[in-house]
């Protein structure tokens, strides 16, 4: 028999495929994972190609390993996206397709577990009557045992060890008890697709004409069709998804739905809506895919995805690299959210990536948004993307909130107290709320109590030692914390420079206001939601289950809150501290602060209460309030994007970011300048546009100095011909830690 060649992507910088020997079959079709030795390590890598001959000297050929035969093999279809994806944000191919795989995926001493028959462990009725009463009060492991399986379809063996040590021999017990059954499942020998039965339809909300045509719009889709589904907060953008995505599972068998959000807490109330609407299908037909699962439930749910089982997947930016055979439809919800742009490794928009995939496969994709990206809405307007407009609430007596703007400086003038940031017009309101048994909710994107600490007689402000940047006040952990890279100390008893005992906070952030609410309005439940109340795994789901139960009476968050969340009691919102955005150096930081308010106004008034929006601010007059007063999107679209076709930025340029860190800015500087010299070799470069080489905004994190050089065309062919020419020249350069190329960057 001949021998016969393989050629393997690794996750690797090398831009270039790995030749193996391969006396296996199994191992000699394209798309197959494969252990291959890679130095002095075994890795996992990806068949990409199979040869009858290798260029490399037999003596440095080296064998497969270990072919992982229980896995089919990726399409060709999915591996033409992860090549696109590579040379488009010029990485190799290996750097994008092993990173989208499940990391249990990429370990083959974890092939045989992670394919072996799964034992899965039923709670039966008599169970559920029986086992609340049969179990000692103290026996708390166990109590989390049997309410893991009352909550949940069925129990997984490997989770259940993870809450119980003896977890099985308990089972054993409770199944000869007839508490519950054990199938024992072969994950493998699972039918290739859950079919969508024949069964009687929920009763469904009436649909408004917007949302019939928008979905009649898409059900009738004939191959590759974007379309920009424009609704404002609360129009039912949710329903017209899955009544688009009911139609089209229906009409095909086999087809698979992929459905992308931009948080991980949004994940939870989508799939409550979809396994409500879909509950005739099993529970493993729907399965979510984002990075706040366990590593084994992740690979579950991408092999249930990639062998055909799960007909709708629902995730935030990593699932559009997801392995679906049958994909049949994409949905991109709040498509605008900076979110889909993945900031480390690979740097790619998923939203992009989801509409090159739905032109490769010939299928729809539907952008959601109240406030579209001004990208999608300069495509809409060239006609590239269908427009589909909600234009009003989707329920009969709800309408949009009032917007009022209390000037600070009228505030100020009048001699009208505030407290603790906190306005006497938004107090007042939120007393009133109270007393009617409504909702307020209090946005503020900034977290922790306090964002500096300082010393009013000397002037010093508490500093990270590691990053240029100013330390936060975190007072219920009793901490100063670095939210660019952890650094965390106790707080100080007095100036560390000249003694000084009355340092003080500056500035406020969720937890300050948490703690003025609770004295501004007596007798209010407060409730904090942000990135430090939510850290364990599974309490922003519980913390919004609160809310949506009426248990809280004003919430208080970050941008957490601000978007996608169906607050049915929540009347009042207010906005604090958003001028800081109306003047920063970022030409996209208008855009983001619009949808910012127009989608945490949106959350007022949902439910036919009538819903009103104060916004704190010392620029009453600025024309991005009075747009948000008038929620006129539109306006304020054609206008910013007039400022940016006169400016010459994105959307009517194409642009690209090199970064450089090392040990000194000195150090990131050259080598950016070298950098931008070796451009004169390139032809392409004519037509691109490069700027100076300049330091980031936080020039030095974790002792590590940042610069970097910004270049442009208004030709996207040719800005892609000069990074392809560049890449190779860049690598032949010294003198820093690292650096990296980003195509399309948001962050500037």
């Amino acid at each position: 028999m001949s021998e016969i060649f393989v050629r393997v992507a690794l996750d690797h910088p090398l831009p270039t495929l790995f030749d193996y020997r391969c006396d296996s079959s199994e191992a000699a079709v394209v798309g197959t994972l494969v252990s291959v030795p890679f130095g002095k390590r075994h890795v996992v890598g990806l068949v990409c190609e199979v040869a009858a001959h290798s260029d490399v000297p037999p003596e440095r050929l080296r064998d497969v390993d270990k072919v992982c035969g229980a896995c089919p093999p990726v399409s060709a279809h999915w591996l033409a996206l992860a090549a696109f994806a590579a040379d488009y944000y010029q990485r190799g191919l290996g750097e994008v397709a092993l990173p989208a795989l499940p990391q249990a995926l990429r370990d083959a001493s974890r092939w045989s577990r992670l394919f072996a028959p799964e034992e899965r462990y039923r709670l039966t009725a008599e169970g559920r009557a029986a086992l609340p009463d049969a179990l000692p009060a103290r026996a708390t492991a166990l109590r989390a045992l049997a309410q893991a399986l009352a909550q949940t379809d069925f129990l997984l063996a490997a989770d259940a060890r993870a809450l119980h040590p003896k977890a099985l021999s308990t089972l054993d017990t409770w199944q000869s008890a007839s508490w519950v059954t054990l199938d024992v499942i072969d994950a493998a020998a699972l039918p290739a697709a859950a079919s969508l039965p024949d069964a009687p339809a929920p009763a469904l909300p009436t649909l408004t004409d917007e949302q019939a045509g928008a979905v009649e719009a898409i059900r009738d889709a004939d191959g590759f069709a974007p379309f920009l589904l424009h609704g404002v907060t609360g129009s039912g953008k949710t329903e017209v998804y899955l009544r688009a995505l009911a139609g089209i599972l229906a009409a095909k068998p086999d087809a698979q739905a992929l459905v992308l959000v931009p948080e991980i807490n949004l994940t939870p109330q989508f799939e409550a809506a979809f396994r409500a609407r879909f509950a005739a299908l099993d529970a493993s037909a729907i399965v979510t895919l984002h990075s706040g699962l366990a590593e084994g439930e992740r690979a579950r749910n991408w092999f249930a995805a990639h062998t055909g089982r799960a007909r709708i997947v629902l995730g935030t930016r990593l699932a559009v690299l997801a392995s679906l055979p049958q994909l049949a439809i994409i949905v991109v919800d709040e498509e605008h959210d900076p979110a889909y742009k993945q900031q480390e490794g690979l740097r790619y928009s998923a939203r992009d990536l989801a509409i090159y995939r739905a032109k490769q496969l010939g299928v729809p994709v539907v952008l959601g948004s109240a406030t579209p990206s001004l990208e999608s809405w300069w495509q809409a307007d060239q006609g590239r993307y269908k427009r589909l407009t909600l234009s009003r609430r989707a329920v009969a007596d709800a309408v949009l909130p009032t917007v009022r703007l209390i000037d600070l400086e009228d505030e100020r003038r009048r001699g009208r107290a505030s407290l603790e940031g906190l306005s006497g017009p938004l107090i007042a309101a939120m007393k009133a709320r109270l007393e009617r048994g409504e909702q307020s909710l209090v946005f503020l994107n900034r977290r922790g109590y306090a964002p500096q600490l300082a010393c009013d007689a000397c002037g010093w402000v508490a500093g990270c030692p590691r990053c240029s940047a100013y330390v936060v006040l975190h007072k219920p952990e009793r901490a100063l914390r670095c939210h660019h890279c952890g650094w965390e100390s106790r707080i100080p008893r007095s100036c560390p420079e000249c003694g000084n005992v009355d340092i003080a906070p500056l500035g406020r952030g969720t937890q300050r206001v948490e703690e003025t609410l609770a004295s501004a309005v007596p007798g209010a439940r407060v409730l904090r939601i942000d990135a430090d109340s939510t850290r364990r795994k599974g309490s922003a789901q519980a913390l919004f289950s609160d809310v949506h139960a009426g248990e809280v009476d004003v919430l208080v968050g970050t941008q957490m809150i601000a978007k996608g969340h169906d607050f049915q009691r929540v009347s009042l919102v207010g906005v604090l501290n958003a001028d800081t955005a109306l003047f920063s150096h970022d030409f996209r930081a208008s855009e983001r602060l619009f949808a910012q308010l127009m989608q945490v106004s949106g959350r007022a008034g949902r439910a036919g209460l009538p819903g009103e929006v104060l916004v704190q601010t010392r620029y009453p007059s600025h024309a991005l309030y009075h747009a948000l007063g008038r929620h006129d999107y539109v306006g304020f679209a054609n206008a910013t994007l007039a400022e940016r076709r006169d400016a010459h930025l994105p959307p009517f340029v194409y642009q690209a970011l090199l970064r450089a860190e090392g040990r000194t800015l000195d150090a990131a500087l050259a080598f950016l300048q070298q950098a931008a010299a070796e451009l004169a070799q390139i032809p392409a470069a004519e037509r691109v546009t490069v700027y100076d080489a300049v330091p980031l905004t936080i020039v030095k994190v974790m002792h590590v100095h940042r610069a970097q050089l910004l270049i442009e065309s208004a030709s996207r062919a040719a800005l892609q011909a000069t990074l392809r020419a560049w890449q190779p020249l860049l690598r032949a350069l010294k003198g820093v830690l690292r650096w990296n190329l980003e195509v399309d960057p948001l962050d500037i």
